[in-house]
C-alpha cells in the first residue's frame, strides 16, 4: 500500500477478480460510474501492449454529496478510482484511492467523509479476500 491507495492482492484471475471487485464495492453502497479498459486505449491510442487493467470510477452518492457540500472543489477528486491489475494468470491486484489522502489537499472538514469512505472501501477489499 501506498501513502494514497488500499490494496488487496487477490490469488484469483483477472476477469473473476473484476466481478467480485464490483459485487464487494455494491456491497458496501457504491455505484460503478465509470470503466476505463486501460489496456485496450493504450493499445488503440499508443500500441503498446500492457496486462489487463481496469479503472472502476465507483461512487457512494450520500458520500459524495457530503463531500460537495463542504467542498464544492472535490468533485475533481470523484468519483473514487478502483484499479483492477492483472499480475499474472491467477494473481490480480485491487488498488484503491484512499479518501483519507483528500484531506491532505481539500482540508480537515472533509475528514469524516473520507474516514466513512475509507471504511466502506476497506471493507469492500476485505470481503475480496475472504471469497
Amino acid at each position: 500500500m501506498t501513502a494514497y491507495t488500499l490494496t488487496a492482492t487477490l490469488p484469483r484471475p483477472y476477469e473473476t477478480a473484476v466481478a467480485d471487485v464490483r459485487a464487494a464495492l455494491a456491497d458496501q453502497g457504491f455505484g460503478v460510474l465509470t470503466e476505463i479498459d486501460l489496456r485496450a486505449t493504450l493499445a488503440a491510442k499508443l500500441g503498446v501492449e500492457v496486462a489487463p487493467q481496469v479503472i472502476l470510477g465507483a461512487c457512494r452518492p450520500p458520500l459524495a454529496h457530503r463531500a460537495l457540500e463542504i467542498d464544492p472543489s472535490v468533485a475533481t477528486m470523484l468519483p473514487c478510482n478502483v484499479v483492477v491489475r492483472a499480475v499474472d494468470e491467477d494473481t490480480t491486484v485491487v488498488e484503491a484511492f484512499d479518501p483519507g489522502a483528500m484531506t491532505a489537499l481539500a482540508g480537515d472538514e472533509l475528514t469524516a467523509v473520507a474516514d466513512e469512505a475509507r471504511t466502506r472501501l476497506t471493507a469492500a477489499l476485505a470481503a475480496l479476500d475472504e471469497e
